[in-house]
């Protein structure tokens, strides 16, 4: 069985290693609280800035909640995440799917942020499902991020 990935794109009036800074240093800013896969509302969300790094969110207790890890770390054109979690967002060590993240210059100085979650399929009969979730929240989350960015100008 095969899913087909989510994909979905905003531009942004940044340049692309700033675009990528915001994308990723600032996640905690621009993702929604209490949208998140951890019991409370997150007080960070870290993606540590190197291949096999971890992707996780921190609460203001301390506790963190694992997301995935750093696939391929290409700073400022690319960000491969492996997400590890289930269709319940619940972490899971030997699950594996991929959110590729590329951040392609336009012509009039912006940068076109572009997302696909693939590998859908490696959730087995909960993929379909699963589809929809991460179908309708990945473009919300990335207008979220296309918003935060606008107001770093």
């Amino acid at each position: 069985m095969s899913i087909a990935s989510v994909n979905c794109s905003v531009d942004v009036r940044a340049p692309s290693a700033r675009a990528f800074e915001l994308f990723v240093h600032n996640m905690g800013a621009w993702w929604p609280r209490g949208k998140t896969p951890g019991g409370n509302p997150h007080a960070a969300l870290v993606i540590e800035p190197r291949e096999n790094g971890r992707w996780f969110e921190r609460d203001a207790d301390g506790h963190e909640t694992q997301w995935g890890k750093v696939l391929a770390w290409q700073p400022p054109r690319r960000l491969l995440l492996g997400w590890q979690l289930d269709h319940n967002f619940r972490f899971d060590a030997h699950l594996l799917m991929e959110v590729e993240i590329l951040f392609e210059e336009l012509a009039g100085g912006g940068t076109r942020v572009r997302l696909e979650h693939r590998n859908l399929e490696r959730l087995g009969a909960e993929a379909e499902a699963f589809a929809g979730k991460v179908g309708s929240g990945w473009p919300e989350r990335m207008g979220n991020f296309a918003q935060y960015a606008a107001n770093q100008a």
